[in-house]
């Protein structure tokens, strides 16, 4: 593991980040528990009448499209002005904005609340971007004042100045429903603890593709893997303290 990414790694164990997420349903119980194999505590709630006092009083905030129904949407809004308000980063996740108009323009206008990372997969980040190639992402980045993780076979951390690329993983990560969910509120957790979010973003990508490869070498199967991901998870990192 590279020096950076074990060094961040080590300031998330160390620190131990609040995250709150916003997510669908479909993804709850596998992001939460990625979180606590991560070494962060994660806090679920979408209710307009609590959610801006836990988001308050975390380090980072998650903010999921999936399940958009009219409580959420309620939520989101009061959920991103907490966090405006204390001043932590949080991570947008435009989940298949492709599929709906609807949830495509309430994409738009999270977007201009910008966002500390936006975490797309390569559809996605194009339908935002109008446009899939480097020069169009570089320039919705600095555009959008939010830096890009697009993910796929291979991920790209994307900000106005800069670009980075990590190819770990593995194709079982496409067969467990809510991995690019829980992958964003990992990203989430390294901003909160690492002060360099395009630093914190790749160390982020980093971790999920080990720990994914590392998991993939036992797994029978996607159910398995999922479980191994975890453990594997929960495990990384351990080399390099012996």
């Amino acid at each position: 593991m590279d020096k950076s990414v074990s060094n961040a790694l080590t300031a998330v164990r160390e620190s131990s980040p609040a995250v709150h997420c916003i997510t669908n349903s479909v993804a709850q119980n596998f992001t939460a528990n990625v979180l606590l194999a991560l070494g962060a505590h994660p806090s679920m709630t979408h209710d307009a009448d609590e959610v801006g006092e836990f988001v308050a009083s975390a380090d980072a905030l998650l903010v999921n499209l999936g399940t958009l129904d009219p409580a959420r949407r309620r939520s989101i809004d009061l959920a991103i002005t907490s966090a405006e308000n204390v001043g932590i980063p949080w991570v947008l996740d435009p989940v298949m904005i492709e599929r709906s108009h609807r949830r495509a323009e309430s994409a738009a206008q999270y977007l201009l609340r910008k966002p500390t990372v936006l975490r797309a997969n390569g559809r996605e980040t194009a339908l935002m971007a109008g446009g899939s190639d480097m020069d169009a992402f570089r320039r919705f980045a600095k555009e959008a004042g939010t830096i890009l993780a697009v993910t796929g076979p291979v991920d790209h951390v994307v900000s106005a100045g800069q670009s980075a690329d990590c190819s770990l993983g593995t194709p079982l990560m496409h067969q467990v429903t809510g991995f690019g969910c829980a992958l964003s509120a990992v990203i989430a957790a390294f901003l909160a603890a690492e002060d360099d979010p395009e630093a914190a973003t790749l160390a982020a990508l980093h971790c999920v593709g080990e720990a994914g490869e590392r998991a993939a070498v036992s797994a029978a199967g996607p159910a398995s893997f999922a479980i191994s991901f975890i453990d594997e998870l929960s495990r990384l990192g351990e080399e390099t303290n012996v």
